[in-house]
């Protein structure tokens, strides 16, 4: 039976996309290490995220912008995400495991897993791709807007990211509909 993990990352920050993964890890080709990608450290993430590409059965990154976070609320563009992730698979699963307490809207049967990424190696897995994948897209974002401190808090709500905004305001890919964002919006059209 083939199962995969799915799991997203980036649901609490203000800005990006939320990135999903799905992954169907080979039986013959085990990979050390792999775990909740929050317990890792960068360099070991970014060495595992190699290694599940190279080694995994199928895998997938998919996501929801921005705009899609703003019309339908994260949950349910978290939802998009992990769908599009497991159809997007070249390989059809048996099952998906998802971490979390929900899960898509999916013609595969899936199971939720509360702390999943912890308990079952492919929703490690899958936490590591959308996770360095996640960090790929602040880096770059960061690059384009230096003054925002992104690839330093991710995209969160720290004080930095804050300060930032109000200073330089919003940015395009802000989400408009979380309460932090939604205020300088409003600030803006005054």
């Amino acid at each position: 039976m083939l199962v995969a993990g799915v799991d997203e990352a980036g649901r609490g920050p203000l800005i990006g996309s939320v990135v999903t993964a799905a992954v169907i890890l080979d039986p013959d080709h085990p990979i050390e290490g792999l775990n909740d990608s929050k317990k890792l450290s960068e360099k070991k993430r970014e060495h595992l995220f190699v290694q599940i590409q190279q080694h995994a059965l199928a895998w997938c990154i998919a996501e929801a912008s921005h705009d899609e976070i703003d019309s339908l609320n994260i949950l349910h563009a978290t939802m998009l995400a992990m769908k599009r992730a497991i159809e997007g698979l070249v390989i059809v699963p048996s099952m998906a495991l998802i971490d979390g307490n929900r899960c898509p809207d999916s013609s595969i049967s899936c199971r939720a897993i509360v702390g999943g990424d912890g308990l079952e190696q492919s929703i490690g897995a899958a936490s590591i791709l959308a996770k360095v994948t996640r960090d790929q897209q602040l880096q770059e974002l960061d690059r384009q807007y230096p003054q925002y401190g992104l690839a330093r808090h991710k995209g969160y709500p720290t004080k930095a990211h804050l300060e930032a905004m109000a200073l330089h305001g919003i940015l395009p890919e802000h989400r408009k509909s979380y309460g932090p964002v939604k205020k300088y919006c409003l600030d803006m059209a005054l």
